[in-house]
């Protein structure tokens, strides 16, 4: 546990998901002397009020800002050149800047031009989320073992750099430093083609006819329940996600048509020996992803059965 802040004042832009989590992972391990989000919309803002997750909140950027070491852009990927383009006259000298988005590339173009010079540019993305979204699904745990990748332009200063490595580990997170491009592929398979298989499994179960939209309910086993978790997630986020990364997303998409057309041929001829073998496969490769303690093996995924509380 820190005895010494990090940072004097971060300041998030955005108080969904991940943004309320970061505060409470900072108070947590006291990162920081204060904690600031600014949330422009009354009605979120009281929903960060309740939360109670940050030291003060504001509906203006200039006083949001004033005195920050460390700002975050925490919002939908898609307003990125937006709020850069907003903040940058209020940034201030030595600050680090940096963000939560799942696409690297378009963050290093669309933020990159705006940073004002001394102002250290260094782009994140905490590998760890939930289907909740909103000022109150933050908790201080989201990013415990999980991986944190930093993606910093060439040049940026190292110490800087080193500080945010700092930030991130006290969060709970481990750290890996990345080529952009290299992240953008790597997520691509890894997190934005499931999402995208989910939101399209769930779309075609609800748009078949011979199936009530109340059977599909009903008769959901684990994997179409599973499939339903995912596609819950936040609509705003991952639309700007597939607009942003569509080329990784393709060249993925492209490549896992491939092998679905090959698992479809072995159904087809009845090639029992193929859907053991991948099935094997693939059974080996969940064990390696429990073993790295990227989730958990306990029944139903560890989610409890009990039904959730609507308090």
């Amino acid at each position: 546990m820190n005895t010494q802040p990090i940072f004097k004042k971060i300041v998030l832009l955005g108080a969904g998901l991940i943004g309320s989590s970061i505060a409470h992972a900072t108070r947590r391990a006291h990162l920081a002397e204060h904690i600031t989000a600014y949330v422009p919309r009354a009605e979120t803002r009281a929903r960060a009020a309740a939360a109670g997750f940050a030291d003060s909140l504001h509906a203006e950027l200039k006083p949001a800002l004033e005195g920050a070491d460390l700002v975050v852009l925490a919002t939908p990927i898609g307003a990125y050149a937006s709020v850069a383009q907003q903040i940058a006259p209020h940034l201030e000298d030595g600050a680090i800047l940096s963000d939560v988005g799942s696409v690297k590339t378009v963050v290093i173009r669309d933020v990159g031009p705006h940073v004002p010079e001394g102002v250290h540019f260094v782009p994140g993305h905490p590998v760890a989320g939930t289907e909740q979204s909103g000022p109150e699904a933050g908790f201080a745990e989201l990013f415990d073992g999980r991986w944190c990748i930093l993606t910093p332009p060439p040049g940026t200063e190292a110490a800087a750099v080193e500080k945010l490595v700092q930030f991130w580990r006290g969060c709970g997170s481990e750290v890996e430093i990345m080529d952009p491009r290299h992240h953008d592929l790597v997520l691509a398979i890894t997190s934005h083609v499931p999402h995208l298989i989910a939101y399209n499994i769930v779309g075609t179960a609800a748009d078949l006819e011979t199936v009530t939209q109340s059977e599909v309910i009903k008769y959901s086993a684990s994997g179409f329940r599973d499939f339903t978790r995912i596609a819950a997630s936040d609509p705003t986020m991952w639309r700007d996600i597939f607009l942003n990364n569509r080329e990784a997303v393709l060249e993925m998409l492209g490549r896992f048509n491939e092998d679905l057309a090959a698992l479809q041929r072995a159904v087809r001829w009845g090639d029992g020996d193929a859907l053991f073998n991948l099935f094997t496969r693939t059974r080996a490769i969940r064990r390696s992803i429990i073993e790295a303690g990227q989730d958990t093996a306990a029944p139903n995924f560890g989610r409890s059965t009990k039904p959730a509380s609507k308090s």
